[in-house]
């Protein structure tokens, strides 16, 4: 009708882009809890002998003090 599909429309192109950063956050946030379900139970009791307290391990992490007191 006007020669131009609908890939080469702006709406597609944003809503393609939303998409893309949206399924991108999601793919972060799943790698972030799998990254603390594995490395937290075998890091958290060895940095407690070593000396740190919850607190500094939750802050090196970027957790919540709750998810290193789970692995106590």
């Amino acid at each position: 009708m006007l020669g131009i599909t609908l890939e080469e429309t702006r709406f597609y192109q944003e809503a393609k882009a939303e998409g893309l950063e949206q399924g991108r956050k999601q793919g972060l946030e799943q790698g972030r809890k799998q990254r603390e379900a594995e490395l937290l139970p075998v890091i958290v009791p060895l940095l407690l002998k070593s000396g740190m307290s919850v607190e500094e391990i939750a802050q090196q992490f970027n957790v919540a003090v709750e998810s290193v007191e789970k692995y106590r």
